[in-house]
C-alpha cells in the first residue's frame, strides 16, 4: 500500500516580530524539513535561502499582507528572523541543553545547562516605520561625508548575498556589515546636490575606503536607531574552573544548527 500520510497534529507557538510588530504562528519541523536545511550548508547564500524557505513553510498563521514568498521576504527584517528561529527552535527542540562554553576570565571551557526559555530577552521597536525609516549623520573622520543606515529586510540581504557573495574583494563578513547602509553623500564645493552614492558596490567600495573610527561610528548608530530592537540569549554562569562569573551570549543560529544536525 502506497503511504498516503499521517493525520499528524504539530506543536505551535506564537511569535510577535520585534522590529515589525507582526504575529506568526509556526508549527515545529518536520524530518524532511531538517534534512533540506542539512543539505543547505554549502555556501551563505544557499543557507540564508533554505533557512528563510524553511520558516516560511513552518508557518501555520500569518499576517494578511504576507501572502507569498516574496511578501514574506519584503516584510521580515533580520532582526525579525531571529525571533522567528527561536520560536521554530523552541517548539522543535528540548528547552533543556547541556553546553560546552569558554570562560572569558581562564579560556577554558566548561558545561553549562541552558534553558532557552529562561535566557530570552526582547526589546520592542516603539513604532511601525522600521523598514521606511533612515537615519542620516555626518561622519566623525571623513569631513564632508554624510551616511544614511536603515534596517534591512530578508530581501536586502538575499538580494546582497546573490549578487555581490562572488565578486573578488567582498567577503560575506563585508556584505553583512554594509547591508545597514542605504547611501553615502559627499559634499561637493562645486555641485548642488551633494554627491550621491547608492549603488551597492559603490557602498561597498565607500565603506572599505573609512577609517577605523568612521566604522564604529556607523555600526553605533545603527544599534541605536534600529539594531538593539529585537531579541537575544543571555545567561549569567560561573567557570567551574576559576570561579569567574560572566554573561553568556548564546548564538541563536549556531545552537539552531547544532541541534538539526544532532538529530
Amino acid at each position: 500500500m502506497a503511504f498516503r500520510g499521517f493525520n499528524s497534529k504539530f506543536p505551535v507557538y506564537e511569535v510577535i516580530t520585534p522590529q515589525t510588530n507582526l504575529s506568526f504562528l509556526l508549527r515545529s519541523l518536520n524530518v524532511q524539513e531538517e534534512e533540506r536545511i542539512k543539505g543547505s550548508l554549502v555556501t551563505p547564500t544557499k543557507i540564508t535561502e533554505h533557512l528563510n524557505r524553511c520558516i516560511f513553510d513552518t508557518l501555520v498563521e500569518k499576517p494578511d499582507k504576507i501572502k507569498t514568498f516574496n511578501d514574506f521576504l519584503e516584510t521580515v527584517t533580520t532582526k525579525d528572523r531571529d525571533a522567528l528561529l527561536y520560536g521554530l527552535y523552541h517548539i522543535t527542540y528540548d528547552e533543556i541543553r547541556n553546553y560546552d562554553v569558554k570562560c572569558g576570565t581562564c579560556k577554558k571551557e566548561y558545561s553549562v545547562t541552558i534553558e532557552a526559555s529562561s535566557t530570552f530577552n526582547i526589546n520592542v521597536y516603539p513604532g511601525d516605520d522600521i523598514l521606511k525609516k533612515k537615519a542620516r549623520f555626518e561622519l566623525p573622520i571623513t569631513k564632508g561625508v554624510f551616511v544614511s543606515v536603515k534596517q534591512p529586510s530578508l530581501k536586502d540581504e538575499l538580494h546582497a548575498l546573490k549578487t555581490f557573495s562572488n565578486r573578488a574583494g567582498v567577503t560575506v563578513e563585508v556584505l553583512t556589515e554594509t547591508l545597514i547602509i542605504d547611501c553615502f553623500e559627499q559634499d561637493n564645493a562645486e555641485a548642488n546636490p551633494p554627491d550621491l552614492y547608492d549603488d551597492r558596490l559603490d557602498i561597498i567600495d565607500a565603506y572599505l575606503s573609512l577609517p577605523a573610527r568612521d566604522k564604529r561610528m556607523i555600526f553605533n548608530k545603527y544599534m541605536e536607531e534600529f539594531g538593539n530592537y529585537g531579541i537575544d540569549l543571555k545567561m549569567k554562569s560561573f567557570c567551574t574552573n576559576c570561579g569567574a562569573d560572566e554573561i553568556i551570549i548564546i548564538d541563536l543560529l549556531e545552537q539552531f544548527f547544532r541541534m538539526v544536525f544532532s538529530n
